[in-house]
């Protein structure tokens, strides 16, 4: 938790940010100037400009049982209607007036949450793999630096100045759904207890992997790699133009040889003049209290730790129901070590529970996703989201209802990743199917559609974008998955060998909708 002078600065600014946000529900701020005003806290002004987004930044994507009881709370007083899972493992709060944003985020520092920098040209919410602490195989537990990291760029980013977001991922050697090979810092956890880094990639135009600039960062000097990264940003980023002022640009700039020797002359510096060392960061200890119960259910994982499980759970499209927070708080307010955790694919992850705690959580999100493509990835969407191109929520919803309708097998269809723009908000071009919200001309009229992308992945050591195949009708987008998923059910296998084996089939398939 930031120090309480950091707090007080901190409150100071929601006061100040209270009246930019009076000031424009009144029409006395135009919504460029507004949006560059309040990304920096957090919040968005929606499509609909009377109605106003709250992202609240959880490093690592911790939901603690305080925090689960915050926006219980916060639901219930508020009457908020809903609520996102993003893939930055943060919580957005839609549909508020102007009036609930600053009560909400002064409310939500009681709990750890800080909405400052969510948004805007900061570094955004420090991600990490959602498990890390109880996955098995894990190298370490990584959620100590996430959390470290986030502590210190929150107590700097009001005195830099760069050029975009920074977005940083910590990986603990397994799940790499934090996608650390393609985030502008990726650090990636190695067996024998240090860092991999890879630095300067990104999603969206002109996507890159990153950069391998180092194989053996100690855990203890992150902060000097983070510094380092802000000084190397802000000496070559692009100021002028904002299409290209993303840390990946600096890899046309400067190359990637370039890039690597301006980058490690600004660590070598960074550390010669001292003062980051971190220390005293041990993981929690593991818990000790699971029985001799086991269970058997395919969203029961189990944990590390002998006896306990963790417990997945993905609302449909990342749209958590409202209801959930206090339901789960009721669940898990008297188990120890409890918590739930945010994953980058839209899931919560229920940790640190017995068998028997475990099925008690199962019953209570016997809403979520059945299958493997109800896993699916949807950004929020144009109908709310001012950059948004395409309602990718809408999108998705058709596709799983012309999925269950067609009584496809599980494994039939891949998760899905669908963006409503070209920001990749969804990571549609690191996923196995990937779809970005776009127009196509029909008999001289722009029709609502969407770009489709194929074979890309987020998996540990085998990270690759997707290739763009076409671009589908959004009315014929459904109807599409269906005739992909029957082709891989009536071969009497999977998505990922029907589609690595019959190409052929596969590119006809798409040109009768292309």
């Amino acid at each position: 938790m930031m120090n309480e002078q950091w707090i007080q600065t901190f409150r100071r600014e929601i006061g100040e940010f209270a009246e930019k946000i009076d000031s424009f529900a009144q029409g006395g701020i135009d919504k460029n100037r507004y949006k560059g005003i309040s990304g920096g806290m957090g919040s968005y002004a929606q499509r609909d400009p009377s109605k106003h987004m709250l992202r609240l930044r959880l490093p690592g994507g911790r939901l603690t049982v305080d925090r689960l009881k915050f926006l219980a709370e916060t639901v219930e007083k508020y009457q908020v209607g809903l609520m996102k899972l993003t893939t930055c493992e943060t919580i957005q709060l839609h549909d508020l007036t102007a009036g609930q944003v600053p009560p909400i985020m002064e409310a939500a520092i009681g709990c750890g949450i800080i909405s400052r920098g969510g948004g805007g040209d900061n570094p955004r919410n420090v991600i990490c793999s959602p498990l890390s602490g109880v996955q098995p195989g894990e190298a370490f537990d990584v959620m100590p630096y996430a959390e470290a990291a986030t502590e210190y760029l929150l107590s700097i980013c009001r005195d830099i100045h760069m050029p975009r977001k920074l977005k940083i991922a910590f990986c603990n050697g397994v799940d790499d759904s934090v996608h650390s090979a393609f985030r502008d810092m990726g650090f990636r956890a190695r067996p024998d207890g240090t860092f991999a880094l890879y630095i300067a990639g990104g999603l969206g135009n002109n996507h890159r992997m990153g950069v391998l600039v180092d194989e053996a960062v100690q855990p203890r000097e992150i902060l000097y790699y983070i510094k380092a990264m802000i000084d190397t940003f802000c000496a070559h980023g692009n100021y002028e133009n904002r299409a290209k002022a993303r840390t990946r640009y600096m890899q046309e700039t400067l190359g990637a040889d370039g890039l690597k020797e301006a980058y490690l002359s600004n660590v070598a510096a960074v550390k010669a003049a001292g003062g980051l060392d971190l220390s005293g960061l041990e993981a929690p200890a593991g818990l000790d209290r699971g029985a001799g119960e086991t269970i058997s259910d395919p969203r029961a994982i189990p944990q590390k730790q002998p006896g306990l499980y963790a417990v997945q759970y993905h609302p449909i499209g990342g749209s958590l129901p409202v209801n959930k927070p206090a339901e789960l708080y009721a669940l898990l307010k008297d188990i120890p070590g409890a918590e739930c955790r945010v994953a980058p694919h839209e899931t919560l992850y229920i940790i640190n529970l017995t068998a028997g705690e475990a099925r008690r959580v199962l019953a209570a999100t016997a809403d979520g996703a059945k299958t493997t493509f109800e896993h699916s990835v949807a950004c929020i969407g144009a109908s709310i989201c001012q950059q948004g191109v395409r309602d990718s929520q809408s999108l998705l919803q058709a596709a799983v209802a012309a999925v269950r309708e067609a009584d496809l097998p599980d494994g039939a269809l891949p998760k899905v990743c669908i963006s409503g723009c070209p920001s990749s908000c969804a990571a549609h071009q690191a996923g196995a199917i990937g779809f970005q919200g776009c127009v196509r001309p029909v008999d001289g009229k722009p029709m609502p559609a969407f770009k489709l992308f194929l074979g890309g992945s987020d998996a540990l050591g085998e990270a690759r974008f997707g290739e763009p195949a076409a671009v589908i009708l959004e009315k014929d987008v459904p109807a599409l998955l269906v005739e992909l998923g029957q082709a891989v059910t009536a071969a009497g296998t999977t998505w990922e060998p029907w589609a690595r084996d019959h190409g052929g089939e596969l590119k006809a398939i798409i040109s009768k909708y292309a």
